[in-house]
């Protein structure tokens, strides 16, 4: 098209790559690509791709990018996309480039269910996604409490309480995990690896990892992590997967262990803790209102299942 070109990006364009994700960062005041995304930037999977947007003039800087690759999840494993754009290039026509490009790519490598997340979307996104045959799965609420909060963890009698130990509780944690998420699309369906890459990230701190058992083992736990100060943001305790095995919901371990969880973090200092919450997920979300915490961002889910070629 007229005016813009659109490139598979190689290890050249990381540098451009990154300073156009900044610029956006720092005009919107929040990331536009998310973990997932960015775990597979730096250890790409051998489907992964990238597609940079600028215009044809000669060094014209990068004004959009889109990155492709597989999820490590299997519940089931589907296609993760990510875009960061310049405001100047959130249209139609670079959106649409970038996702056209996307979708030859994943119909020539066998095709299947794709998901592209856009943060605190507007009404001209939902649009732009439809026009390029995604449609709206799901929002996922980004929700913020000050800290501390004004509570006590309370575990019913019998309940032993301790930190995640490398190389001992990982079995057992997947299994609950994978029991209490069923076929969630990002929190389901993970194996050793999936978790393994996540206790490889730098953030990764088992004392921020919280396992509460009872007389038949695990029941539930809370795994946190910690945001340093970024842009307009304070330092930030994020619960990053809560989870209580489906035999003991209802009795209270939800609310004790992310009572738990917060105290250990706002005792570091930290005076405000986030999650993010499926917005469909009502049980969750009248908890959390409970404990004050409100929404602070929505993502949005669009997906579309390309067909193999």
């Amino acid at each position: 098209m007229p005016g813009l070109e659109i490139v598979t990006a190689g290890p050249s364009d990381r540098d451009a790559v990154a300073a156009l994700d900044q610029r956006v960062r720092d005009a919107t005041g929040h990331p536009a690509l998310g973990d997932a995304v960015r775990r597979d930037l730096a250890d790409p999977g051998p489907d992964s791709v990238g597609f940079v947007a600028r215009g044809e003039e000669p060094d014209a800087p990068a004004i959009a990018f889109l990155h492709a690759g597989r999820s490590d999840t299997f519940a089931p494993r589907h296609w993760v996309l990510g875009l960061v754009r310049d405001r100047a290039a959130a249209d139609d026509a670079v959106t649409g480039a970038l996702l056209a490009a996307a979708v030859d790519h994943i119909a020539a490598h066998g095709g299947g269910d794709s998901t592209i997340w856009i943060f605190d979307p507007t009404a001209a996104d939902d649009a732009r996604a439809e026009s390029c045959g995604f449609t709206r799965q799901r929002d996922l609420y980004q929700m913020r409490v000050p800290l501390p909060i004004d509570e006590t963890p309370k575990y019913a009698d019998g309940v032993t309480v301790r930190t995640f130990e490398p190389g001992r509780d990982e079995a057992a944690w997947l299994e609950v995990n994978n029991r209490a998420f069923g076929n969630h699309p990002d929190q389901g369906g993970w194996i050793a690896e999936t978790l393994e890459r996540r206790m490889a990230e730098p953030w990764f701190d088992p004392s921020l990892f919280i396992l509460a058992f009872d007389a038949d083992g695990l029941a539930g736990s809370n795994w946190l992590k910690v945001h340093e100060a970024d842009g307009g943001d304070p330092r930030i305790g994020e619960i990053f997967v809560i989870g209580v095995d489906p035999s003991r919901q209802g009795q209270g371990y939800g609310r004790a262990l992310a009572l738990d969880g917060l105290a250990r973090v706002a005792a570091r200092g930290i005076t405000t803790g986030m999650l993010f919450v499926d917005a469909a997920n009502t049980g969750a979300l009248a908890l959390y209102r409970a404990l004050g915490f409100t929404v602070h961002r929505t993502d949005r889910a669009f997906g579309r299942i390309v067909d193999a070629r």
